[in-house]
């Protein structure tokens, strides 16, 4: 009898996964699972898939061929709200703040769906306006956890791209999720700002169990970020595994890695401190 843990079923899976436009394949049976805790990494060249992929499992863009599994149930035909309601929550490239309102006012957007929100029903209902108020904490409980609480009242459209994609990462947890898809979350950053957002990464993965997959450009970030690492190029897998596997993956090297320099922020990615936790 094996002594290794048994693993936990995947939360997401893509079966198969093919995308055409025209007579050129995105991507060609892609098959890919997360599980609860992990943080996995999406890599390639430009025009690999990756983009393609994130659509297809957001809802965004219906496959040609195969199927997306939310928690073992097949959710390929479902819309992009209705997996962001059961528990998928996507950020993009392009920032997607809505800039004339405030930090906190964005988090409280991604709760309106559960109710407690505006309105002359909110100033009438004490339910409402009880739903609103625990909707406003835990804004603010997320602003902490992701180091933003200095900035709740600040207009989104204000500030500096770090703090603009941090968040971004907020507000798509606002509303507890099970899988996060990240579209390069650290794009803009500086050094010290990676380091943090890795922080905050971990701490969604270890300590709340969320899935993250994400797609990046930095690959040191990468590398010592994710638990496991799947590299596509031309629309295929061409090696998955640990970031050790995968860094000396020869075709991998050949295809898209070459060499690169550590991530300079790596002494920020202690899990000892994590950040603060929700009230």
């Amino acid at each position: 009898m094996s002594d290794e843990p048994a693993l936990a079923p995947p939360v997401l899976e893509a079966l198969g996964i093919g995308v055409r436009f025209g007579g050129v394949r995105a991507l060609d049976g892609v098959d890919l699972a997360l599980r609860p805790g992990e943080v996995c990494g999406l890599i390639g060249p430009n025009g690999a898939g990756k983009t393609t992929l994130f659509d297809v499992l957001s809802g965004i863009r219906r496959p040609d061929d195969g199927r997306v599994l939310l928690d073992g149930t097949d959710v390929t035909r479902r819309s992009p709200v209705w997996r962001a309601r059961h528990g998928m929550r996507r950020t993009f490239q392009r920032q997607q703040l809505f800039g004339r309102l405030t930090a906190a006012d964005n988090l409280m957007v991604a709760q309106e769906w559960r109710g407690g929100g505006g309105g002359l029903a909110a100033d009438l209902l004490a339910a409402r306006r009880r739903y609103e108020k625990e909707r406003r904490e835990r804004a603010a409980a997320v602003l902490r956890t992701c180091g933003l609480d200095d900035i709740e009242t600040v207009y989104t459209g204000a500030l500096p791209v770090g703090q603009a994609r941090m968040v971004e990462l907020a507000r798509a947890i606002a509303d507890p999720p099970r899988v996060l898809l990240l579209d390069e979350p650290a794009a803009g950053m500086t050094a010290d700002e990676i380091g943090h957002l890795s922080s905050v990464i971990r701490y969604l993965s270890v300590d709340e169990g969320r899935a993250v997959l994400l797609v990046e450009h930095n690959i040191a970030f990468v590398m010592e970020l994710c638990t496991r690492v799947v590299v596509l190029d031309l629309g295929r897998i061409l090696a998955e595994g640990t970031p050790a596997e995968v860094r000396a993956d020869p075709a991998v090297q050949q295809a898209y890695l070459g060499h690169f320099r550590p991530f300079s922020g790596s002494h920020h990615q202690s899990t000892e401190n994590p950040p603060v936790r929700n009230a």
